[in-house]
């Protein structure tokens, strides 16, 4: 019987044995009221995106670090595995435009990286820059229109059950076609890379990360504009 993923709180009670602390010091170095710690490691309860961030920050390491697992076996020569994919095992990353779900995340040294999108963005502005990476993908629509933007090559429309593949290290971006408000897409990443996963989910939270900067700043524009004609 598999296993079920682990939570927030087996995480952080991972990562303070890693490094050899208390509750207290990992308090002290994260921030973070060591009664809201406990409560979390006993999962009474779970962190924020912001306390998140907050913790990968002042502790120094990526975000994508606390997802991260310890492998304690060597994997054999031979392995026979197998893994079943269901969404709500899956490792997920949450921006404004995208939602990600990682499959199959418990696998160590895997070569495909299975993940289901599900896109909001409907332009390349609210995309952001292109994204590069090492090795090929392969993006399956399920649902909706996708608008598939490359680097070398003008964009085109897919449709539900049509398909791409690409060169992963070419910048691309998926957004939604015009008229579509959602997509649902199916990818799968290779590469010769182990770290592939470490450096999506990097490639991902770091856009979370901005898009939040991005929502809080145009939140606090009107504020300051606000504050300053009551100053005049």
């Amino acid at each position: 019987m598999k296993s079920p993923p682990p939570t927030i709180g087996e995480l952080l009670r991972s990562l303070r044995a890693r490094k050899g602390w208390t509750l207290k010091q990992m308090s002290e170095h994260s921030g973070i009221p060591l009664s809201t710690l406990s409560k979390v490691e006993h999962d009474r309860l779970t962190l924020t995106y912001d306390k998140l961030l907050q913790l990968s920050q002042r502790l120094q390491i990526r975000m994508s670090e606390l997802f991260a697992e310890q492998d304690t076996t060597s994997e054999p020569p031979v392995t026979a595995r197998r893994s079943i994919g269901r969404i709500e095992d899956a490792i997920r990353v949450n921006t404004p435009n995208y939602d990600y779900f990682y499959l199959c995340h418990e696998l160590r040294h895997k070569r495909m990286i299975p993940v289901l999108t599900r896109v909001r963005a409907k332009t390349i502005a609210e995309f952001g820059e292109l994204v590069h990476h090492s090795g090929e993908e392969y993006i399956h629509v399920l649902e909706g229109r996708a608008e598939i933007h490359t680097e070398f090559y003008d964009p085109i429309i897919l449709e539900a059950g049509q398909a791409v593949y690409i060169d992963s290290n070419m910048g691309h971006a998926y957004i939604a076609a015009e008229g579509c408000e959602e997509v649902l897409l199916l990818g799968v990443c290779s590469s010769s890379d182990d770290q592939l996963m470490q450096s999506l989910m990097t490639l991902h939270i770091d856009e979370a990360a901005a898009q939040h900067a991005q929502k809080k700043a145009s939140l606090e524009t009107p504020r300051k504009a606000a504050l300053a004609s009551k100053k005049k």
